[in-house]
């Protein structure tokens, strides 16, 4: 199906569908694009699936104020009415707070995301221990961990991940344990993903590019 235009949309992952895999949501914005019948564009081939391209994938069990994907669209749409058509075709917790039109020459936002703002509840740790042990693991020249790695021990330098996503970004759990030990994380959110552009760092959406009179707060 041709592709006429790209839209970009940002959305909300909240409440008890955080437990729901990266997947599963995916599906489920299958499903309400198709609900609210949208003219999403479709791949060719045997098994046609709709065109639609993700941010970096949330790990389960944590939540987002900004999470985006990028739609192909074999028509025009307006872009201000889909936050209201969408947000009521998904489940409770996801609501879509903003869109905008994209012209097609931007990266995917797999590679255009630098890095991300995640704010953590850790359980039974005050506030001057979780300001010492930032300031140490920023201090540090290097913050040595050993993970397991498709079935295997690796053994990494996480200090250069704190700050980028690239080559490979840092799971908010591996930062905590490699400054606090085994302490719990009661809540894991993601408040912000971040493009380098002009030399500024920017969002892929700004929040004030919605229709929602809710959105701006939810995402303040």
């Amino acid at each position: 199906m041709t592709v006429r235009s790209r839209v970009r949309l940002r959305f909300t992952k909240l409440g008890k569908v955080r437990w729901t895999s990266h997947r599963d949501v995916a599906r489920m914005w299958e499903r309400a694009l198709r609900r609210a019948e949208l003219p999403v564009a479709y791949t060719e081939g045997f098994s046609p699936r709709p065109r639609l391209s993700f941010g970096l994938a949330l790990s389960t069990g944590h939540e987002s104020l900004g999470e985006y994907l990028d739609v192909d669209l074999a028509d025009t749409v307006d872009v201000s009415s889909l936050p209201a058509r969408l947000t009521p075709a998904l489940p409770i917790g996801i609501d879509c707070v903003a869109g905008v039109a994209l012209d097609g020459t931007e990266p995917s936002l797999q590679q255009a995301v630098t890095a991300c703002t995640w704010e953590i509840e850790l359980a039974g740790v005050d506030g001057a221990r979780a300001n010492d042990a930032v300031a140490a693991a920023l201090a540090a020249p290097s913050l040595i961990a050993t993970r397991t790695r498709k079935g295997h021990e690796v053994t990494d330098d996480l200090r250069p991940a704190i700050v980028a996503t690239q080559p490979r970004g840092l799971r908010p759990g591996e930062l905590v344990e490699a400054c606090f030990g085994a302490v719990e994380a009661r809540r894991v959110l993601r408040t912000h993903q971040w493009i380098e552009q002009d030399g500024a760092r920017r969002e892929p959406i700004p929040t004030d590019a919605t229709s929602l009179p809710h959105a701006l707060g939810a995402c303040a």
